[in-house]
């Protein structure tokens, strides 16, 4: 099809390719689709360079949580590559106060007594009430959680504790961008997809309903809806 698109799909924190694999069937009949995890790297920078190593040489780029802030970051790399940019349940901002005592603590939990302890205290705040009551779907999420090694986990986490500006490659996006959260995101609320509006004002903000921060697993269908708009949005 001529108006097929190249699509890159950046997985979040503890997500392997599965995370994306839900939206990436719905949008097979637009798009050339390439998920990409970050198993391995140490920092943002490493994986906005394995993202690109994995790329055509022009594709739209979509990133998930962690995978937003890999976006942004491969962005700042190479921005004659990135034709279009959504960036969904994921953020702008500095690590807060708190947050190095709370990535630490999960990432040693993991060390310590294994992903499946990882597993007990992210995942449930992670998801949105429906999705924390279907068992199949907490079951494939908890999995793939556990498939991840401890000592990537806490690379993972060190990585998102020292990670770069993302502030100054968001607010210089000329192309079509979507952002979305959801109305159940405790993590990245979509208060926070605002602000970060303010700074994209020529954004597209979408807010899904009934789901939390693993909005791809958990509303697939609303997810790639937003996408395919996205997608076709004109060049600016």
């Amino acid at each position: 099809m001529a108006d097929r698109q190249a699509l890159v799909l950046a997985a979040g924190l503890l997500c392997d390719e599965e995370v994306w694999q839900p939206v990436a069937e719905r949008l097979a009949d637009v798009a050339d689709v390439t998920i990409v995890a970050f198993a391995g790297c140490a920092s943002l920078g490493a994986m906005a360079g394995r993202l690109l190593a994995a790329a055509p040489p022009r594709f739209a780029l979509a990133g998930h949580s962690m995978g937003g802030r890999v976006a942004l970051e491969a962005f700042a790399q190479a921005p004659e590559r990135v034709t279009r940019m959504a960036l969904l349940n994921t953020g702008v901002h500095r690590p807060g106060a708190g947050e190095p005592a709370s990535r630490r603590h999960l990432a040693r939990l993991g060390e310590e007594e294994g992903m499946h302890a990882v597993v007990r205290e992210w995942l449930p705040p992670m998801v949105g009430a429906r999705a924390s009551m279907d068992d199949a779907l907490m079951a494939r999420m908890a999995a793939m959680v556990e498939r991840m090694a401890p000592e990537d986990f806490s690379a993972q986490q060190e990585a998102m504790l020292a990670r770069p500006d993302a502030e100054t490659p968001l607010s210089a996006l000329t192309i079509p961008t979507l952002l979305l959260s959801s109305t159940e995101d405790g993590w990245s609320p979509p208060a926070q997809h605002e602000a970060m509006l303010a700074r994209a004002p020529e954004a597209m903000l979408e807010i899904v309903e009934g789901a939390g921060h693993m909005s791809p697993m958990e509303r697939p269908d609303a997810v790639a809806d937003a996408l395919r708009r996205w997608l076709a949005m004109p060049a600016h």
